[in-house]
């Protein structure tokens, strides 16, 4: 890369980074580094928290997430995690009508015990 593009990149960088050619150099590469890498790791970040959210919407209903997504499976439900993480946050109806269909198609979801229900201070068991 040319002087021009390299200062171009490092504008914003602290210290000489950004107005020494040499230690521009090196900071620009190590951040173009840290984006590529970066760009992959955002889609794996953005996975485990639809996970985590499919999650905790499921066990809310008395199903797990693993027993859940197979219950899907099953039924040929082929709906992406984003969109389930979505459903489950905004449309709490529409999930539980999902995690209805899953129970149904998977019998390891029929044995699973709700949460106590919370009054106050105290859980009523």
């Amino acid at each position: 890369m040319n002087k021009d593009k390299i200062f171009k990149l490092a504008k914003g960088f602290r210290g000489r980074a950004k107005n020494c050619i040499r230690i521009a150099r090196e900071r620009v590469e190590k951040a173009l580094q840290y984006s590529y890498r970066d760009r992959r790791n955002k889609k794996r970040d953005m996975r485990s928290l639809w996970i985590e959210r499919i999650n905790a919407g499921s066990r809310l209903h008395g199903v797990n997430y693993n027993n859940f997504i197979h219950g899907l499976m099953k039924e040929n439900i082929q709906l992406n995690r984003k969109v389930l993480s979505e459903l489950s946050m905004h449309e709490p109806y529409s999930f539980k009508a999902l995690v209805d269909i899953s129970r149904n198609a998977f019998p390891g979801n029929k044995k699973t015990v709700l949460p106590p229900k919370k009054e106050g201070l105290s859980v009523v068991l």
